[in-house]
Formats: C-alpha cells, structure tokens, sequence
C-alpha cells in the first residue's frame, strides 16, 4: 500500500514502461532492416551509426542522470517534453522521407529518440525506486513485476505492430501514430505519480560506482543483456533467411514477447518464495537450453523455432523483471534518489543493442549475406552461429558472474 493508505498507481507504471518499451528493443529489430529495405543503406554503416551514438550516451547518460535530479521539481513538465521529443522523433524516423541522406537522417532521427528514452527510463526508473521504498517488504519486485510487464507487453505490440499493418501499404506510418496515441496515455496515466516527494540528493555516478555490488550488477546486467541484443538484432534475418520462413516474423515475434510478458508474473512468485538469484539462474538456464536448440534448426522449422520462442520468451521474462528489482533494491542503500544509478543502467542497457548491431552486421554481411537474397551456405552458419551459439557463452558467463556476486536480503531490500 501507498502512503496514505492509498492504493499504489502500478497499472501506471505499466502502461509508461510499454511506452519506453515500443521504443527501445523493437528500433533494433525493425530500424537497420527498414532502411536496408526501404533506402539501401548497408548492414555496415547502420551498425556504425548505432555504435556512434552509444559512445555519445558515454556523456549523455551520465548527464541525463544528473538533470533529472535537478529538475525533480518540475518532473511533470520535464517528462512530457521528452514524450513529445520520443514521439516526434518516432514519427521523423519511420514516416517521414528523409530530406537529407538516409543514412544522416537515420543518425538524427535517432539522436532525438535515443535522448528522450534516456532522459525518460531514468526518470522513470528512479520514479519507482521512491515508490517501491512506500510500499514495505518486496515493495521493488512488485513495482518491477508490474512495470516490466508492461514494457514486455509494449515490447510486444511494438515488435510485431508493422508485419500486422504490412496490408495497408504504410505500415512504420500508421505505427508512428499509434506510438504517439500511447505517449499519450502513459503520460496522463502518470501524471500524480511525478509529485511524488523525493528528496533533492547530490548522488553522482561515481558514488554508484564506488558500491561493489553495483559495479558487479552492472556487470551481470552488461553481460546477461548482450545475448538479448544479439537475438533481437538478427532476429528478423534468420527467420526470413536461416528458416526460409518470410513472413512468419511478425508471428513467432508476437509469441517470443508474449511469452515474455505472461513469465514475468510468475518469475517474481518464485523470487519471492526462492529469492531473486535462483529465480534468475533458472531463467539463465532456460534460455541456453533454447538458444543451444535454436542452432540446429534449418529451412522450413518453424514449428521447432517456434517452441523456442516460447521458452526463450519465458526466459527474458526473468531477465526483464528481476535483474532490474535487484539493482533498484541494491540502489535503495547506496543512492536512493537513483537518478545516476539509471543513467549507468539505461546506457548498459542500450550498449549491448549498439554493440551487438557494430559488430554482427558487419561480419555477417562479410560472409557474403545479403537480406532476402539467396545466401552462400557460409553466411548461413555464420547466421546460426552468431544467434544461437554466441547468446549461450554469454548466458554462461554471466551465470558464473551471478553465482560469486555476494546477494543477501540484507544487502538488495
């Protein structure tokens, strides 16, 4: 319960983390493979572009964090300029013919976009680190459950939205709108919850830094996200070219983050009956059984991929909900107003999507694939191997991360 005996805002805090959600993972899904499409710019140079603009979040991040803790006392107007800035920038990058060079339009656009999903996952993330610590014992796993349920739902929607309106001839404009009709409702949905008191706090990034269980979770989170990345950069090219199955995307997309979204609450069950850790290092597991299967697959497996969208979808269920609940309780110790904390967090986050795009799309396109083209068999075991063989090491390593980090109740609630 919240202060004052009122019930806690959460469907709030879902429907704002589906917003911050439709724009984040689907842009690394849809954005290089629409502008191949639709402009010919090449694998390569996307991927450079995507890197280029996480080494700006180096400073941007970091200073985000610290804006959002200065204008606490205008969060609510703050937070609605970056939604319209989300928005626009939505809209500029899909629905509009780029009057400049593709590939410049492409970076600007997204400079835009990137900025605002930043600003707004920090404030957003710190907004619930006050919430949860009003709401007693698990009071971070319930804002987590609620909140990453809704990004996996937004994630979702947001992943599978363009292959559905495929029919109408334009498809990335009628998404554009529909992302602008949900800013508008997340953020009159959280309009209150802005007025929250949270103390002004002169936390910065290296005092998060100086903690060492958050530079390990971090780390984890570094590592554990990377497979993530790998998979949604390439999910759209194995399906099409590994499978030979154009077409199904949309579908086993909408099934992966369903699956997902319906986990999420029952991965937060176990952390509470089991702890957050063993929860966790079971939803590693399980995603290493899929993706390990996922390697032997072919032409025509649909069905069989199938299936491992939906045990890889279970999988990041746990990843979305309960390594973020650990790191928001580990901050409620270390720098309660956590507005730097979620600036390292989100350009984690958003590194391993940049990093995977610099370095997959170049070296598959130098195996010689081409997208809905005929590909040699190298380039087609290249594809396999680096969306079901490379997510698995890094799923391991991050398991042996998690094991040695010394979690106790004590230390993350």
């Amino acid at each position: 319960m919240a202060e004052g005996g009122q019930r806690a805002p959460l469907p709030g805090y879902a429907l704002f983390a589906a917003l911050l959600a439709s724009a984040g993972l689907p842009i690394y899904i849809h954005a290089p493979k629409f502008y191949v499409d639709e402009y010919g710019v090449s694998l390569a140079a996307l991927g450079a572009v995507l890197f280029g603009l996480r080494l700006f979040d180096v400073v941007q991040d970091p200073a985000l964090g610290w804006l959002s803790e200065r204008l606490h006392r205008v969060r609510g107007l703050a937070v609605g300029a970056g939604v319209a800035l989300l928005a626009g920038s939505m809209a500029a990058l899909f629905a509009v013919t780029p009057p400049v060079a593709p590939l410049l339009w492409f970076g600007l656009t997204l400079t835009g976009l990137f900025t605002a999903f930043s600003f707004l996952t920090i404030t957003f993330y710190a907004q619930g680190v006050s919430r949860a610590a009003r709401m007693g014992e698990a009071g971070h796993v319930r804002v987590a459950a609620w909140r990453e349920t809704g990004a996996l739902l937004g994630v979702s929607a947001a992943a599978v939205a363009p292959t559905v309106l495929l029919a109408t001839g334009a498809p990335f404009a009628l998404f554009s709108a529909g992302f602008a009709g949900l800013a508008i409702l997340a953020a009159f949905a959280m309009r209150r919850e802005w007025a929250l008191p949270i103390a002004p706090q002169d936390s910065n990034f290296r005092e998060v830094l100086a903690d060492p269980i958050a530079r390990r979770l971090l780390l984890i989170a570094l590592v554990n996200a990377t497979p993530v990345a790998v998979t949604s950069t390439l999910f759209l090219f194995f399906v099409e070219s590994r499978l030979a199955a154009p077409g199904w995307e949309g579908p086993l997309l909408l099934l992966f983050f369903l699956s997902a979204a319906a986990a999420a609450p029952a991965w937060g069950l176990a952390a509470r009956r089991w702890g957050e850790r063993p929860a966790l290092i079971a939803g590693m597991v399980l995603s290493i059984l899929a993706f390990g299967y996922a390697a032997l697959l072919g032409a025509g497996d649909i069905l069989p991929f199938a299936l491992i969208c939906l045990a890889s979808g279970a999988a990041l269920g746990a990843d979305m909900t309960l390594l973020p609940a650990i790191f928001a309780g580990r901050m409620s110790h270390v720098s309660p107003n956590a507005g730097q904390a979620f600036g390292l967090w989100s350009f984690v986050s958003k590194f391993t999507l940049a990093f995977a795009a610099v370095t997959l799309l170049p070296l598959l396109e130098s195996t010689g694939f081409r997208a809905g083209a005929d590909n040699p068999p190298a380039a087609l075991a290249m594809l396999s191997i680096l969306y079901a063989l490379v997510p698995c090491a890094l799923k391991l390593l991050a398991i042996g991360l998690l094991a040695a980090t010394p979690l106790t109740r004590e230390t993350i609630r």
